[in-house]
């Protein structure tokens, strides 16, 4: 994906995404139009008993960082079964991230694997013939995710399908393109894209730190009278806000109509103040580097263009190509140079050199490609050979036109035949040509180009390839390439960082920066490195040598996390995290063997630590199959895959009723045991016993920063540690508390990590994966190992045959006695860990027996003590109560124990000390 990630000068984005919810019959059902009162207000919005009851479309970006939620409700009020059909067109450079749906109070979540692990699924697939993906390529931008699903009578359905992407800028703004498509009236629709919107609007925003400069909004398929009243818009310093949200009558194509008007564009165009020279974001030890400067002056250009002028291009393609040149020749500078180049069998140039873009030379090259014509096959290698020896030429026999910005654009419409046509000599051919002197745009006409060829030759050229598509606007199309390389500003940019201070880091180097367009840097920053982080830009531009230093204004840092939060610290690194992936993806074409290996390890790692699907990853959703019982499949289509009419039919889903939900919400409290074993606050271990319907409980008294074992499992390696933290006391001579202030949950099996502290939840800390807050509402999934955040108040992870464990956050409030942030750590669930399971809570796991006798009064006259025998040791224990927070994590539940003394000691095995380990992982 064409990725770039921060804060920049010029933005053009394109993203767009097509909303698709039909109700469908059921066969045999009946199929006709519901009756529809005259009045607007009591249209019958329901369709053969299905009612879209709310459509959403949510936007949230964080300096170009774009996270989109569509979620959908469908209420199905018939007395039988019925289908629906759910489609949502995304961009070809969007990450899909997540998916759920959940119908009778269960959740079906996507599990994103590698697609090593998902070849039983595909392997069925192909075996019978059908196609099990959602997601299927549509037209020249996006992908459609489509899913068909059966759903119960007298119950409802909703679907949420989360992508990511790096809004890339062109030609001076950014483009959000939203089509829109439902098919019937829905109850409650909406279209939110936020830029900077409230707190109370966080899930529909853009917030941009560099202000936003404009903002506007259309639909295409509104009146111009209505849209002014129908979309609301407003901007303020770095938020800004679009909502669109039209009522049933509004939907209505006509007063008495069942029919929805809503068929068409909703496009929302922004851009951001370019005041300073670059901008440098930080958060969460990763930056990204924002630079596009301004009021610089246009540098002049040597181009070449060569052009396929083989018999395959005849009819359309030479007609629009011809029309595409000359409109660009008529947009020439005074100032530039350039030439023409044609191959077909055989090799010609309009000059064979570069002259100047003077009125009589334009007019003489207008009337050269009027007449040419079509001859013979395809030599590709000798067009581009001659295209650069005349620009090499150029720069060693006019030393005026070095300082010139080179650019070669070439065009074909299929593969080379004529002259050297084996691909592996023509991409070194063209890079020993070049050698690095300027950048190669390569543009594939029509579906016969092999575009992969075509991409890997302009990568290794400091270029991009693109499709022309052959329609009725190619021309277009073709003008449009050339408007984003025809204005350049800079060459030789270089984006530099202190060495041991950055790593990771994504491109920095570029071959020349363009008017409108904007460059992009992201990295990780070491740690206490902050201190002595900069960025140096060192280019040419005209006349003159372009330096720059670029500084983090910590103060202003400071000012945006605070406004803007996790979700700054968040974006940050998946923008780091999207442009490296785009960029190993890349890489990784042009690479073989064991280099190839390396790469794709890389990227495979990283699509899996942050969660999106990627060429090689896919995503399957359990508890549902169509009658083959194949499980659905999200994965993304190959660039040169089929149409999407050329496919098979839509598979259509059951959910199962027969077994239990995947992922059942957690945040339902009363999911949850009546009595758990855990610890909590200072900090207390509960054991609960269920042979003796009894809870057991005791202290341990440990100094801050250390870490103890809490369980351990020898057979899986799961295991879950807690480091301490103290509470500093508040009155002289008071004793210091310790609570569990950072826990380490490990399941070796599947490469599973999770760090959870007071203020972050990270997945696989190790391998830089994603940060989450506890402001956040999130199902996570990682192969056998599912992770639920509910927000502000817990987080409950799931191991398929392993256990179900709770962790608590308690958070400072007025009045409380305990002066910082804390976690509890709960088990829900234990029955499946092996019977050798360890540690402070998991030697509880499994049946003990104890006796209590002989209770009597004891030190204290308001409590009870005990004898209690139990592991052949005869213990004094005093009767008390302690907290549970695992329902209420503010006000607990109290719970009758046996206290055992002493850290618990001949309750637990051994002695405290033996649990101390040296971290949480």
């Amino acid at each position: 994906m064409d990725g770039t990630m921060g804060l920049r000068a010029l933005l053009c984005v394109y993203l767009a995404s097509l909303l698709v919810l039909q109700a469908m019959p059921t066969q045999g059902s009946p199929t006709g139009r519901p009756k529809v009162s005259k009045k607007r207000q009591t249209v019958d919005t329901a369709v053969d008993g299905v009612t879209i009851r709310s459509l959403k479309v949510n936007c949230k970006v964080t300096s170009r960082f774009a996270h989109y939620v569509i979620t959908s409700q469908v209420v199905n009020s018939a007395n039988e079964a019925k289908e629906v059909a759910f489609d949502v067109e995304i961009p070809k450079t969007a990450f899909i991230s997540d998916f759920a749906i959940t119908a009778d109070g269960n959740a079906f979540i996507g599990d994103i694997k590698d697609k090593v692990s998902a070849w039983k699924q595909y392997r069925k697939a192909a075996i019978s013939g059908e196609n099990a993906g959602l997601v299927r390529a549509s037209g020249r931008t996006m992908e459609q995710f489509t899913i068909h699903l059966t759903i119960g009578p007298r119950s409802k359905a909703t679907f949420r399908l989360t992508y990511e992407e790096v809004l890339k800028r062109k030609l001076k703004q950014y483009d959000i393109v939203i089509k829109v498509k439902p098919k019937q009236l829905v109850h409650h629709f909406e279209v939110d894209c936020s830029l900077g919107a409230s707190m109370m609007q966080i899930d529909v925003d853009i917030f941009e730190p560099q202000g936003i400069s404009k903002l506007d909004a259309q639909a295409s398929f509104l009146p111009k009278e209505l849209e002014s009243q129908l979309i609301k818009k407003s901007f303020s310093g770095k938020q800004g806000r679009v909502l669109f949200r039209p009522t049933v009558g509004q939907q209505q194509s006509c007063p008495t109509c069942s029919t929805s008007l809503l068929n068409g564009d909703f496009k929302v165009t922004y851009d951001v103040n370019r005041d300073q020279l670059c901008e440098l974001l930080v958060a969460n030890n990763h930056f990204a580097h924002f630079f596009a400067p301004q009021n610089l002056t246009n540098l002049n250009k040597n181009v070449v263009f060569v052009i396929d002028i083989s018999t395959s291009m005849e009819g359309q393609k030479v007609k629009q190509t011809k029309e595409a040149l000359l409109k660009i020749l008529g947009d020439m500078r005074p100032g530039d140079y350039f030439d023409l180049v044609l191959f077909g069998s055989e090799v010609q140039s309009w000059r064979d050199s570069l002259v100047k873009a003077t009125p009589a030379n334009l007019r003489a090259a207008q009337d050269f490609v009027r007449r040419f014509f079509l001859a013979g096959a395809t030599n590709l290698n000798g067009g581009l050979l001659r295209g650069i020896e005349i620009l090499n030429q150029a720069h060693g026999s006019l030393p005026e036109l070095s300082n010139h910005a080179s650019v070669l654009i070439m065009l074909t419409d299929g593969e080379p035949t004529e002259g050297v046509t084996d691909r592996a000599q023509i991409l070194k051919n063209v890079h020993n040509a070049i050698r690095g002197r300027f950048p190669l745009y390569n543009l594939g006409f029509g579906h016969n180009v092999d575009l992969n060829f075509l991409e890997i030759m302009s990568m290794e050229n400091n270029g991009r390839a693109q499709r022309i598509y052959e329609d009725h606007d190619a021309t277009q199309q073709l003008q449009g390439f050339y408007d984003q390389v025809a204005s350049p500003l800079l060459v030789d940019v270089e984006l530099l960082y202190p060495q041991d201070t950055v790593s990771a880091l994504t491109q920095h180097r570029h071959k020349q920066y363009y008017e409108g367009s904007e460059i992009m840097v992201a990295g990780r920053i070491a740690d206490h490195k902050l201190g002595s982080f900069k960025a140096d830009v060192l280019a040419r531009g005209e006349g003159q040598e372009f330096k720059a230093t670029c500084l983090v204004d910590e103060e202003e840092m400071k000012k945006l996390l605070q406004e803007r939060g996790h979700m700054l610290e968040n974006h940050v690194e998946r923008l780091w995290a999207y442009l490296t992936i785009q960029e190993l993806l890349a890489k990784r074409m042009k690479l073989q063997g064991k280099e190839k290996a390396e790469v794709t390890a890389k990227a495979l790692q990283m699509s899996l630590a942050y969660q999106f699907v990627t060429p090689l990853t896919s995503m399957t959703i359990r508890g549902m199959a169509d009658e083959d019982g194949l499980e659905p499949v999200i994965d993304k289509p190959p660039e040169d895959s089929l149409p999407l009419e050329m496919l098979g039919n839509r598979k259509m889903f059951m959910l199962s009723t027969l077994q239990p939900s995947p992922t059942r919400s957690s945040s339902n409290i009363q999911q949850l045991p009546n009595q758990v074993t855990g610890v909590d606050t200072d900090p207390h271990f509960l054991i609960h016993v269920p042979q003796k319907e009894d809870t057991l409980c005791f202290n341990i008294n440990e100094e801050p920063g250390v870490v103890l074992s809490l369980v351990q499992d020898p057979d899986t390696g799961f295991s879950v540690n807690g480091q301490l933290i103290g509470n500093k006391a508040s009155s002289p001579g008071q004793q210091e508390g310790t609570y569990f202030g950072r826990l380490g949950i490990v399941n070796p099996a599947t490469g599973f990590q999770l760090e959870v502290t007071p203020q972050n939840i990270t997945l696989n800390p190790g391998s830089g994966g994603p940060v989450f807050s506890w402001r956040d509402q999130a199902s996570l999934r990682q192969h056998k190992v599912v992770v639920t955040i509910n927000r502000r108040r817990n987080l409950v992870v799931s191991v398929e045959d392993g256990g179900t464990f709770e962790v608590v956050l308690h958070r400072v409030w007025k009045g409380s006695s305990v002066h910082q942030d804390f976690l509890g750590f709960y088990v829900l669930d234990s029955h499946r860990m092996s019977a050798r399971t360890h540690g402070l809570l998991g030697q509880f796991f499994h049946p003990f027996d104890y006796k209590v006798s002989d209770p009597h009064p004891g030190s204290d006259p308001t409590k009870t003590d005990a004898t209690m025998v139990v592991k052949s040791h005869q213990l004094t224990v005093t009767r008390g109560l302690q907290k549970d927070y695992s329902k209420d994590p503010r006000h607990g539940a109290e719970v009758t124990c046996w206290f055992v003394h002493n850290n618990g000691a001949g309750l637990i095995d051994g002695v405290y000390t033996d649990y101390i380990v040296p971290d949480i992982f």
